[in-house]
C-alpha cells in the first residue's frame, strides 16, 4: 500500500512538475528572437543584405561571401517604430540604399508618417545611404522605392508621386554633395521604376486613376516616350536582356456599365512586348478569360520577367493554382514549370538568367501542403526540385553571383526565422543564429500538429493545433483566425513578422494550459483556387464563417477539451470572423479577444452604388443587405460572451471607427466588453513594446476569462 501511494505520489510530481517545466517562458522571451526581412544580394560580387529587427530595434546587416559573416551596418538604437524597406546593394557593392519609415504593409496613407513612440516632431519616410563597409548615413531625400543605376553613379526614386534623382555619395566632404532634382513631372503618380541594364534609360508606369500608361525616358533627354498607350492599364515593366525592348502586363481600365455588386468580376489580363521607341506593342500572350485566368493575386502578381533574350517567365493561376510559365518573347504556347497540386510565392530570378528560384507548399512529406520549401526550375524545362526539404519553413530564396550557392530565410516549429546560406552537397548554415539571446525558450516550444476537418458544408479544411499534454485531461481551447484573408498559417513559425506574432503567442497559450487551434479557413492561399475565391463569401455572405464554426464543433467534441471554455481571437479579418462568431455563436464561443477587426462592411468598403436609376448596379439593395446580414453588427442580439477589444488608432488597414462603432453599440446592450487603445501605433504594431502589451494583454484576458 505504501509502495502504491509513493507510485501515485511520484506520478503527481512529476505530472506538475512537466506541466510547471512547460511554463517556464514568458511571452517576452518568446519575442526575444530576431526577426530579419528584406533579404536582398548584389547583381555581381557575392553580397547580401538584409533588415533585422531586434526587440523593435531595426538595422541593416550586411555580410560577404565566401565566409558570409554577419555584421551589423546601422547603429538605430531605438524602439521607435520606423521600418526598414527597399535596400539595394549598388552593382559594385560599394553603397546600401534603404528606405526608413512608412507602414508599407497598409492599405492606405503608406508614406505617411507614424510616430508611436511619441517624437514631438513624427520622423518623414526617408531615402538613406551608406557604405557597405560602414560609415555615417546620408540622408538622400524623403522619398520611397529608390532604384540604383547599374553605372553605380545615382539612384532614381518616388518623392510626392514624380520621378527623383540624386548623385550617390562619392565625396566625404558633405559640402559638395549634389541636391537632388527632379527627374520629370508628369500627370498621375509614377511607380516602378526600372533601370536598361546599361543604366542609359528608365522606365516606369504613371498610374492616372481610371488607367495607366508605361513610359520611358533617356537620361540627359527632355522627352518622354509612352509605349503603346492604349484604354487600358499598363504595369509591370521588365527590361529585356539588351534593353532594346520592354514586356509588360496590360490589364482593363476601369469603366464600363455598371454591373452586379454580388458576381465575381474577371480581370483579363495579357503579356505584351514593345520595341524601347514606343511603336505599337504586341501580343505575346493573353490570360484565359475565366475566373481562374483573371490577374493573379498572390504574392507578386504575375512575377514577369524577362530571363533570357529567348525566355519570358511568369506566373499564372489558371489552371487552379498559382504556377510559373515560360513562353518565348514571340509568343505561343506557354510551358508550365511547376506542374502539381501547389501554390508558388517570393520568385527570384537567378543572375544569369536561366534558373527561377520560389517557395512552395509541395516536398516529399504530406505534411508539406501547409509548409513552405525551396524550389528551383530552369526557365526553359519542367526540371523543378525541392532544394530544402524538412520539416521547417523557408522563403525568398536568391542565388548568388556565379551560382556559388542560396540565400533564403528559414524556421522551424522551434527555431524562429534565421538567414542562411546553403550551397549544393552542403548542409545549410545559418548566419544570424548567433543572434537569438538566451532567454529565448526554443526548447520548450511544442511542434504543432496538422488537423484536417470538415466544414458544416463538408469543405475540407486544414488547421495546426498547438498542445503541450498528454491528451489525458480536459482542458480549455482557443481558435485563432488569421488575417488577410489570403494567408496560411503553417507548421512552424511564419514568414510574415505579423504572423509570427500570432505563432508566437499560439506557443505561449499551449505553454499556459491551453489547447490551440489555428485555422486556414476559406479565403486562404496554398489550396487552390476555388479555395481561395469560394461563393458567397466575405461581405456577401461570409461563408467562410462555417470553416470558424465547424473548428468551435470539432473542438468541443475532442475527449480533452472542456466544451464550455472554447474562446476565440483573431486580428483583422481574422478580428472580423471573430466578432462574429461571438455575435453568432456566444454558446459555442465563451469569450473572444477580437483585434482591429471589421464589424461593419458597409462603412468599411464605402463603396455605395449610385443611387440614379441609370447608373445603379441591378442587384444594389440586394448587396447592401448581404453585406449588413455579413457583418457582426447584424447579429448583436445573440451576442453574450464577453469580448476584449483592441485598436490602434492610426490604422491604416482597418478604420479605428470600426472598433469605435462596436464598442458603443456593445455597451448600450451591456455585454461585457473591455477595451485598450494604442495611440499612434499602426495595424502592424511597429514598436516592439506595443507587441508585448497587446500580446500580454490578450494572453492575460483569455486566462482570466477561460483557464480559471
Amino acid at each position: 500500500m505504501l509502495r502504491f501511494l509513493s507510485s501515485i505520489l511520484f506520478i503527481a510530481f512529476f505530472a506538475i512538475n512537466g506541466f510547471s517545466q512547460a511554463q517556464n517562458f514568458t511571452f517576452e522571451a518568446i519575442k526575444s528572437h530576431p526577426f530579419p526581412t528584406e533579404l536582398i544580394r548584389s547583381n555581381k560580387g557575392n553580397k547580401i543584405a538584409w533588415a533585422m529587427d531586434e526587440k523593435g530595434i531595426r538595422n541593416i546587416y550586411v555580410a560577404e561571401g565566401p565566409s558570409f559573416e554577419p555584421r551589423k551596418l546601422t547603429s538605430f538604437s531605438e524602439d521607435d517604430g520606423q521600418e526598414l524597406t527597399s535596400i539595394s546593394i549598388s552593382d559594385d557593392g560599394k553603397w546600401v540604399l534603404f528606405v526608413r519609415g512608412g507602414d508599407h504593409g497598409a492599405n492606405f496613407d503608406h508614406l505617411k508618417p507614424i510616430n508611436p513612440f511619441g517624437n514631438l516632431e513624427p520622423q518623414t519616410v526617408r531615402v538613406m545611404q551608406i557604405a557597405f563597409a560602414g560609415g555615417p548615413i546620408r540622408i538622400i531625400s524623403e522619398g520611397d522605392e529608390p532604384v540604383i543605376s547599374p553605372k553605380n553613379d545615382v539612384v532614381a526614386y518616388i518623392k510626392e508621386g514624380q520621378p527623383w534623382i540624386c548623385k550617390l555619395d562619392t565625396n566625404k566632404n558633405e559640402d559638395f554633395l549634389e541636391a537632388p532634382v527632379k527627374l520629370f513631372k508628369t500627370r498621375g503618380t509614377v511607380s516602378q521604376l526600372k533601370w536598361s541594364p546599361d543604366g542609359s534609360k528608365v522606365v516606369f508606369v504613371a498610374n492616372r486613376g481610371d488607367h495607366s500608361f508605361v513610359g520611358s525616358l533617356t537620361i540627359g533627354n527632355n522627352q518622354i516616350r509612352w509605349i503603346d498607350p492604349s484604354f487600358a492599364r499598363d504595369i509591370s515593366p521588365r527590361w529585356s536582356p539588351d534593353g532594346k525592348s520592354i514586356a509588360f502586363i496590360r490589364t482593363l481600365a476601369l469603366g464600363g456599365q455598371t454591373d452586379s455588386l454580388t458576381q465575381r468580376k474577371k480581370v483579363y489580363w495579357s503579356i505584351r512586348t514593345a520595341p524601347i521607341t514606343g511603336e505599337n506593342s504586341k501580343l505575346v500572350w493573353e490570360a484565359p478569360k475565366t475566373n481562374r485566368g483573371s490577374l493573379p493575386t498572390t504574392h507578386g502578381s504575375t512575377n514577369l520577367f524577362w530571363a533570357t533574350a529567348n525566355v519570358i517567365t511568369f506566373t499564372s493561376y489558371h489552371d487552379g493554382w498559382p504556377h510559373l510559365y515560360s513562353i518565348s518573347p514571340s509568343g505561343g504556347t506557354p510551358l508550365l514549370l511547376t506542374p502539381g497540386e501547389f501554390m508558388v510565392e517570393h520568385v527570384s530570378l537567378s543572375l544569369d538568367g536561366k534558373n527561377l528560384l520560389c517557395d512552395v507548399n509541395t516536398g516529399p512529406d504530406a505534411l508539406d501542403k501547409d509548409r513552405r520549401h525551396i524550389l528551383q526550375v530552369s526557365v526553359d524545362k519542367a526540371d523543378m526540385k525541392v532544394l530544402t526539404p524538412g520539416n521547417g519553413n523557408e522563403w525568398t530564396a536568391m542565388a548568388l553571383a556565379n551560382n556559388k550557392g542560396i540565400v533564403y530565410i528559414g524556421s522551424t516549429p522551434q527555431k524562429a526565422p534565421q538567414v542562411i546560406f546553403k550551397t549544393d552537397g552542403a548542409s545549410p548554415k545559418s548566419l544570424t543564429a548567433s543572434l537569438f539571446p538566451a532567454e529565448y525558450p526554443e526548447k520548450s516550444l511544442v511542434e504543432p500538429k496538422q488537423v484536417i476537418f470538415k466544414s458544416l458544408d463538408g469543405l475540407s479544411v486544414h488547421a495546426q493545433i498547438f498542445d503541450h499534454s498528454n491528451g489525458t485531461q480536459k482542458k480549455p481551447a482557443i481558435i485563432f483566425v488569421h488575417g488577410g484573408p489570403p494567408r496560411q498559417m503553417l507548421l512552424g513559425w511564419h514568414y510574415s513578422d505579423y504572423y509570427a506574432n500570432a505563432y508566437a503567442l499560439n506557443q505561449y497559450l499551449a505553454n499556459l494550459g491551453f489547447i490551440v487551434l489555428s485555422v486556414n479557413y476559406r479565403l486562404g492561399i496554398g489550396y487552390g483556387y476555388e479555395f481561395q475565391h469560394p461563393k458567397s463569401a466575405g461581405h456577401l455572405g461570409a461563408s467562410e464563417y462555417l470553416d470558424i464554426k465547424a473548428a468551435g464543433e470539432w473542438l468541443a467534441i475532442q475527449s480533452n477539451v472542456d466544451a464550455k471554455k472554447i474562446g476565440i481571437y483573431g486580428g483583422s479579418y481574422g478580428g472580423y470572423l471573430t466578432a462574429l462568431g461571438l455575435a453568432r455563436d456566444s454558446k459555442l464561443f465563451a469569450a473572444g479577444v477580437d483585434i482591429h477587426g471589421v464589424h461593419d462592411w458597409a462603412n468599411q468598403l464605402k463603396a455605395e452604388p449610385l443611387a440614379d436609376e441609370f447608373h445603379k448596379a441591378p442587384d444594389a439593395e440586394w448587396a447592401a443587405s448581404l453585406s449588413f446580414r455579413s457583418s457582426p453588427v447584424s447579429s448583436l442580439a445573440t451576442w453574450t460572451s464577453p469580448v476584449f477589444i483592441i485598436h490602434a488608432d492610426d490604422d491604416r488597414n482597418v478604420s479605428f471607427n470600426q472598433s469605435v462603432d462596436l464598442v458603443n453599440r456593445l455597451m448600450k446592450r451591456k455585454v461585457a466588453v473591455e477595451t485598450m487603445v494604442i495611440v499612434d501605433d499602426t495595424h502592424h504594431w511597429f514598436r516592439f513594446s506595443n507587441t508585448l502589451k497587446v500580446f500580454n494583454a490578450t494572453a492575460n484576458y483569455l486566462k482570466a476569462k477561460l483557464l480559471k
